[in-house]
């Protein structure tokens, strides 16, 4: 142990020698970790280095296939999520664990209601506690509204405000920033300040490097289920990570191939879509994509990038405005007859949206592209099918040692390019992807930007989304600027600063931006 020689009192859980195998595959390898009271305990790691599998040990979800778990020098064994937490131990997970069909104070209080004896829920009080955890937050959001109604970055400060109202000792926060603006995010690191002067002790998982340079205090860092390096944050520099996650120092994705720009691929015109309360969640955008070129989106949250998105597919009956691919209007309005057309979408919430958590690697990958092994309307042609996914997982260097396992199988960046697979399959003109990198790591990343740039050096035309600067900067041939709804300017890559970037997508209301090629 690198990391056993501080005073053992300020340990409060510790593992030893913990593995973990899923059906022949070794997830967690005899890993040895102590977590502090009143410190950031941060994880990092590649997708599929085993974080979220570990994590799952502390909380309960999962159990160790061998190995020892201590909490205060006493050995445990949880049975189950609820067991964990009756000990102290709760956990924010990044694909959102909330019902969309109950209230805020209801998802916050879910299994341990507050009652009134025999008469049942109190449901005043549950909203006043709810309110105050969010106030904490200053999340301003009423503990009564619908989790369905609220964005998904809002969704992320109710999962955090229920973590917190757990009074837990352990607290772990799998990339609880991954859909969060800059504005909170601040708040989330001063919540995070208080909990640890209370002596909490605080896993933190996140791939954003120089936020968890800014938050840990000790990291652990995990390669292919091993740990390959523990320090204290101050005396390392994000290098030092780097090189720990993948053996080497970082490939700079920014490489960018040159590559021939065509002909227009795809144009919106004017589209809008009204909010229910009221204005316009997309306010009458406008812009082109040429064959091969990369346009990126670049906006904070509630700028209506995603919104945008779903208008160009077809997904809001309400929205106005017209779509042209290759200089043709679609006047399909239905969302199959538009990806027929040629249209792609791989939407934010991959989990919810992008898969079908059941079925196999294969079946999601040919899932929405079935018509294509059709023989004579009934029969698929298996062979063609096979052949084609095998292609599809070596192209984008998807691992997956089996493609008849569940999907649900592999990692998170796995899982992405999964979804970017299953796009692909129905041979699109124009690919719209909403935040591709939300909740993958360095290493997935650079794979899924270099298969972006690869694609549009097929002459693939690629419109994606983002609230990374970084992203936006390196990615991009042009860039989007949204804010509040509007398009505020479209800026050529190599013209573009991040002060321009930053100051117009500050700017709520300019003109709406003419329509750029």
């Amino acid at each position: 142990m690198t990391m056993g020689t501080t005073s053992g009192n300020d340990i409060i859980l510790r593992l030893e020698e913990v593995s973990k195998v899923y059906s022949g595959i070794v997830a967690v390898k005899r890993a040895n970790l102590e977590l502090r009271r009143g410190s950031v305990n941060v994880l990092v790691g590649e997708n599929g280095a085993g974080k979220s599998t570990l994590m799952k040990i502390i909380a309960g979800v999962e159990r160790p296939t061998s190995g020892r778990i201590l909490l205060e020098g006493q050995e445990v064994s949880f049975s189950s999520p609820a067991d964990a937490q009756a000990r102290g131990i709760g956990m924010i997970f990044q694909e959102l664990n909330l019902f969309a069909n109950m209230s805020v104070a209801e998802n916050m209080f879910a299994t341990r209601e507050i009652t009134r004896g025999i008469l049942g829920i109190d449901h005043k009080a549950q909203i006043e506690r709810a309110n105050g955890f969010l106030k904490k937050l200053d999340a301003d959001i009423s503990a009564e509204t619908m989790v369905e109604d609220l964005p998904i970055g809002q969704q992320q400060l109710v999962e955090i405000a229920k973590a917190i109202s757990l009074d837990a000792r352990i607290l772990i926060m799998d990339e609880p920033t991954s859909a969060l603006s800059a504005a909170e995010v601040d708040i989330l690191f001063k919540v995070i300040a208080e909990l640890k002067a209370q002596g909490v002790a605080i896993v933190y998982i996140s791939h954003r490097l120089e936020e968890l340079m800014r938050i840990g205090d000790f990291i652990t860092v995990l390669r292919d289920g091993q740990i390959t390096g523990q320090a204290m944050v101050r005396d390392i520099d994000t290098q030092w990570i780097v090189r720990s996650m993948i053996g080497s120092d970082a490939k700079d994705f920014a490489e960018s191939g040159k590559h021939t720009i065509g002909s227009e691929a795809f144009r919106a015109e004017d589209i809008s879509l009204p909010r229910r309360t009221g204005g316009l969640a997309v306010d009458h955008v406008s812009l082109s994509v040429l064959a091969g070129e990369i346009l990126g989106i670049y906006g904070l949250m509630g700028a209506g990038r995603s919104e945008f998105f779903e208008c160009v597919m077809g997904r809001h009956a309400h929205s106005t405005g017209r779509i042209f691919i290759k200089g043709e209007e679609v006047r399909a309005r239905d969302t199959t007859r538009r990806i027929r057309k040629g249209l792609a979408l791989i939407p934010e919430d991959r989990q919810r949206e992008g898969l079908v958590q059941v079925l196999s690697i294969a079946s999601n990958l040919t899932l929405a592209s079935l018509s294509r092994f059709a023989r004579l309307f009934v029969h698929i042609d298996a062979a063609a099918e096979k052949t084609a996914i095998h292609a599809m997982i070596r192209d984008l260097a998807i691992k997956a040692p089996n493609p008849d396992f569940e999907v649900t199988s592999m990692s998170g960046g796995n899982q992405q390019k999964v979804v970017i697979g299953k796009a692909l399959m129905t041979d699109p003109k124009v690919l719209f992807m909403d935040e591709p990198s939300r909740g993958i790591d360095v290493g997935a990343k650079a794979d899924v930007f270099r298969t972006m740039r690869r694609l549009a050096g097929n002459g693939l035309a690629i419109l994606f989304s983002t609230s990374d600067l970084e992203e936006v900067m390196a990615l991009s041939d042009r860039i989007a600027v949204l804010s509040n709804g509007k398009l505020v300017t479209i800026l050529d890559r190599r013209e573009a600063t991040e002060e321009a970037i930053i100051a117009a997508s500050a700017k709520g209301h300019g003109h709406t931006g003419k329509l750029a090629s």
